[in-house]
This record gives C-alpha cells, structure tokens and sequence, in this order.
C-alpha cells in the first residue's frame, strides 16, 4: 500500500500561517504560533505602536513555548513603556504555556541598599586589623623556619643542595643585571638633570655631584633594585611554589621524606641575600656614571671633576647605609614571596591573587622598612 503524503509537507518552505486581523475592540491572533513563523507575527506587530494592546487568541490553533516567550516580551515591553497587553479567548492548554514561560524566565535579583551601623564599620575594621595581624604573625612564622632550616643546613652541609643555589642566584640576579643598570642609569640622569636645574639659579652647580651621590648611595640606589626584584621575584617565588602546591607536589616530597622548607624556601631566599647587595652595586655604580655624564653635559662638569669631588666630599656612611638596607630587603621580598606561595589554593584563582599580592606586600613592606631604616639612622646622626 503506498502511503499517503500531505501534499503540504512535499512543497519546500510550507508551512502554517500566523496572522494578525484587527478589529473594533484590537487584534486577533489566527493560525499557529510557532517557532517557525515567529517572523510573520514580528513584521506584522511593528505596524502596532500603541501602549495598550488587546489581542484575542480565541482563533489560535497552536502555540509552543517560543510563541509564548514572544507574548511574554511582548508584555514586559509594553509595561515598561507604562502600558499593557490584554489577552483573551486563550484556551486552558495555551494559558497553561503562557504561565509555565512567564515562570521560567529569571528573575532579576534584587539588593536592598544596606546601610552600615556605627557598630558593623568597627566590626569591619576589628576584622580587617586581626586578618592583618594574623598574616604578618604568619610571615614572621615563615622568617622563623627559614632561619631554622639555614641553622639545620649549617649544620648538616650535606642537605644543602648547592645547584639550586646556583640556578636560583643566576634567576634572581645575573638576568636582572640589565633592568637594574638601566633603572640606576635613567636615575643618574634624571637626578643630575633636575639637580643642575635648580642649582644654577644658585650658582652652586658643583653641588649637584653631592646630590647625585646621597640620593643614590643612600636611599634610591638599593630602594629601587629592591623594588624592581620584589616586582619579578616575589611573583617568580610565589607563582613556582604555588603551581607545585596546586599539583600536589609538596605533598609528594613530604612523602619521600623531602623537607619542602629546605629544598624549596632556604635556596630562593639565600640566592636574595647573595645578590641583591650586588644588584644595589651594580645600581650604584651605573647611576653615578649617569649622573656624571649629565653633569658634563648640562654643567660642563669633567668626569675627572665629579669623581673627584665624590671620593672628597662624599662620606663612607652613605655607602654602609645603603648596604645595610640590602639584606632586611632580601630577607622581606624572599619571606613574603615563599609565604604566599604556600597560601595557594587549588585552583589558578588563587594562584593569580596570590602573586598579585605576594608582589603589592612585599613592595610595600620594603618602602615601609626604608622609611624606619631613615628614622633610624637621622636619629643616630648617621
């Protein structure tokens, strides 16, 4: 027996229609509302520009979920424009899809206004002030293991694992050498710059050289190193740690009897405390050649002049202040970096919030310790 065909299906494109027929009291909606002639009632509703709306379904034959979100906007956007749609003659199978959609659709959330009592801000801020504490207690706890695991070290020299040193000397300084002697350079120059643009409403140009010399051996010199490392070494400590806590390799080395402390922190920081001095020389000695050169550009200051004048007039104690400075710098930005690290949870969010802040602390504890080191040494005439 062959099978009967509708002979609407054979034609491409066929389909049923929808319609909107106006009449006295608004429309009327016929044929089927469906997904598939959507457009057909879209182009017809754009000639209807009214806010009140009457639409009569009594003639509708079919109408699925997507004919119901359209009558659903169409409702919300003729409230917003402060009118309505008014519905009528739908049969209780299509108010039943109109009420499923209209309930499915999200409700936007929304958040009453809070308003803060005197009592939640001194709330907000205990909480604020011992989550600090906590973490400064937390860090000082990581700079008592540190220098627990070194003594352990010292003492059993076999533990030590020497290439680790050396990989993490050359990560953490020789590939830092050309940022930091670019740093120092520009810092000459500016200085001896804006030092001769002063001074020569004075007459005292010569004195730009003590200016230069102070401003680096003592203070900019080795707080701008020491901020540059914190900046790709706090980061470089926290995200390698991190990423190793994330994979569960700490665990692992715990359980092959591997101390994480000795073979992960004690190398990083000890490769700071070897050559952030050396980076704060190398800063040092760039800057002062910057400054030199600027001098004799701008000031007609000979290089033989200036180097002069700096071994006269410039005393040892700018020098030792610097130095000084170096290993409290190390021991912070390796301390905070190695902390953070350890904080890592176990997804790459916290990983990235994590080195954000292990760089902002550290960065700020070493311009913090600067600051103390200056009070310090103004109040023993140093």
């Amino acid at each position: 027996m062959q099978k009967q065909v509708d002979p609407t299906l054979e034609q491409p494109g066929a389909r049923a229609r929808a319609e909107l027929v106006p009449h006295d009291a608004g429309l009327t909606l016929k044929g089927s509302l469906t997904v598939r002639n959507l457009s057909d009632v879209l182009a017809q509703l754009d000639a209807f520009q009214e806010a009140e709306l009457a639409l009569d379904l009594s003639e509708l034959d079919k109408l699925d979920t997507a004919g119901a979100y359209l009558l659903v906007q169409l409702d919300a956007s003729l409230r917003a424009r402060g009118g309505a749609l008014r519905l009528s003659g739908q049969s209780a199978d299509h108010q039943a899809v109109l009420e499923r959609v209209a309930g499915s659709l999200p409700k936007p959330e929304s958040t009453p206004a809070q308003t803060r009592s005197v009592m939640d801000w001194l709330d907000l801020i205990g909480r604020k002030v011992v989550g600090g504490v906590s973490g400064f207690t937390q860090v000082l706890a990581m700079l008592g293991l540190f220098i627990a695991k070194l003594v352990h070290v010292i003492r059993h020299p076999s533990e030590f694992r020497m290439t680790a040193l050396v990989h993490h000397c050359d990560q953490v300084g020789w590939k830092a050498v050309p940022i930091v002697a670019l740093m120092g350079f520009l810092i000459g120059v500016v200085l001896a710059f804006q030092g001769s643009v002063q001074l020569r409403q004075f007459g005292a140009e010569i004195f730009v050289v003590d200016l230069i010399a102070i401003s680096i051996l003592r203070e900019l010199g080795i707080l701008l190193t020491a901020i540059i490392v914190a900046g790709r070494t706090a980061s470089s400590f926290t995200a390698a740690i991190g990423s190793m806590k994330m994979r569960e390799e700490i665990d692992a080395m715990r359980t092959l009897a591997i101390d994480p402390a000795v073979a992960l922190f004690v190398p990083r920081i000890l490769a700071l405390l070897i050559v952030l001095p050396i980076l704060g020389m190398i800063a040092n000695a760039v800057g002062l050649f910057g400054g030199a050169m600027m001098a004799w550009i701008e000031l007609g200051i000979s290089p033989g002049m200036f180097f002069s004048r700096l071994i006269d007039d410039t005393s040892l104690d700018h020098v030792i202040v610097g130095f000084v400075k170096a290993p409290v710098f190390a021991l912070i930005i390796g301390v905070i970096g190695c902390h953070a690290g350890m904080q890592v949870g176990g997804n790459a969010e916290s990983l990235g919030a994590q080195t954000s802040s292990a760089v902002v602390r550290a960065i700020f504890m070493v311009i913090l310790a600067n600051a103390l080191f200056s009070v310090f040494f103004a109040m023993l005439g140093i």
